[in-house]
């Protein structure tokens, strides 16, 4: 009987304890992250309308509602938040015991899944807004934008604690980036609404957007590092 016993299989010898099913595929959920950025990263500068300007209107005047670019954009928005979800889930997966990091995963993961909400809180367009034709969608934009800006540093905060002073001091320095043409682009809130010129508004907002998706870059390449290196004391 003993013998017959020894020649069970073991259906628990290739198992990896504590793995999950996530951690099996989080390099292509990482790699998810990069070319999140990448589509973005050229939505915000490759798609247009005829008279719009990347350097002086924002990056939300491309999905208003009834310019021609609505469609497009909600088309490739909507892949680019699903790419973000499954960099969400890879950040997740690779944070193991990391508690800070699995933070900023699920904190990524809320940034990703509210914007699946934007389509219906899109602005109208400057002129019907100056006009006095603001509606409800308007108003959620507007609480939409501060609440995504909102998980995006909290994302970056949780994502710095995790690893050692190198990338805190970049961390660090995308949040004042962020803060400062954050600050420059909010200030053109109020001429936006009443059809005045912004002549920098765009581009400080780009700025912004970009700051943030080169972070994404960062944080999905030194994870993709983590898989393959040895644990350093820099982690957490």
């Amino acid at each position: 009987m003993s013998s017959t016993i020894n020649r069970s299989p073991d259906r628990t010898h290739h198992e990896v304890p504590g793995k999950s099913p996530l951690s099996r595929v989080r390099k292509p959920l990482l790699i998810c992250g990069i070319a999140a950025s990448l589509l973005y990263g050229a939505m915000i500068w490759v798609i247009s309308y005829q008279g719009y300007s990347p350097i002086s209107q924002t990056v939300s005047e491309l999905s208003a509602w009834g310019v021609s670019t609505r469609s497009l954009w909600m088309v490739l928005g909507t892949l680019y938040e699903a790419l973000m979800v499954a960099f969400g889930l890879g950040v997740w997966a690779a944070a193991e015991a990391k508690r800070s990091l699995r933070i900023a995963g699920g904190l990524l993961l809320a940034y990703s899944s509210l914007g699946l909400v934007w389509p219906f809180a899109a602005m109208h367009q400057r002129e019907i807004l100056a006009a006095g034709g603001e509606t409800l969608a308007d108003t959620a934009h507007l609480v939409l934008a501060a609440v995504t800006v909102a998980l995006m540093f909290a994302a970056i905060a949780f994502g710095a604690a995790a690893f050692g002073w190198w990338f805190r001091l970049y961390s660090i320095s995308t949040i004042l980036v962020l803060l400062t043409f954050g600050a420059l682009t909010g200030a053109n809130a109020s001429r936006i609404a009443a059809n005045l010129p912004t002549p920098w508004a765009g581009l400080w907002e780009r700025i912004n957007i970009g700051v943030f998706l080169l972070w994404v870059v960062v944080l999905a390449l030194v994870l993709l590092r983590a898989q393959t290196a040895p644990p350093r004391s820099g982690l957490q």
